[in-house]
């Protein structure tokens, strides 16, 4: 299995990459991880957390990881896809703590030939489950063609 830096996989740029590191992946899975520290985006310093709902996003992160390293094992380029709708969000903690390593695992459930598919998604740490949701995506052929042009300033 080839390893890419979340950089090469995430159609982001940073400070809104939002994972460290790409773990591993298969045909149908990915996991990433995220550590916790002062300079995490969403950081709050007088509580010295992320909020869980953030969690959503380092789901759709993993998704997109996942997505596009099958992409670029293929000879493919990275693109975008859009997170459509989360279902069953069920957060077991309200915060993630400073110096949390977090596992982020996403399983794909449902892939139509339309581009939406369905990931079981879960947050670990220490092997205790933290957050879990079903997440829809939709990954379009051309996903050049939902961009918004942006006006010259």
């Amino acid at each position: 299995m080839n390893t890419y830096p979340i950089e090469h996989v995430l159609p982001h740029a940073h400070p809104m990459i939002l994972l460290d590191s790409l773990l591993e992946f298969s045909a149908t899975s990915a996991v990433c991880a995220v550590r916790i520290t002062p300079h995490s985006n969403f950081y709050n310093v007088e509580r010295n957390t992320v909020p869980s709902y953030v969690g959503l996003e380092y789901m759709a992160q993993t998704i997109a990881a996942y997505a596009n390293v099958l992409k670029l094992e293929e000879g493919g380029v990275v693109s975008l896809g859009f997170l459509v709708s989360a279902r069953n969000y069920t957060a077991r903690v309200s915060e993630f703590s400073q110096d949390a390593e977090l596992i982020v695992s996403v399983e794909l459930l449902l892939k139509e030939s339309n581009g939406l598919s369905v990931f079981d998604c879960r947050i670990m740490q220490q092997g205790e489950l933290l957050v879990d949701a079903k997440i829809n995506v939709f990954e379009p052929d051309d996903p050049e063609q939902y961009l918004v042009e942006q006006d010259a300033k």
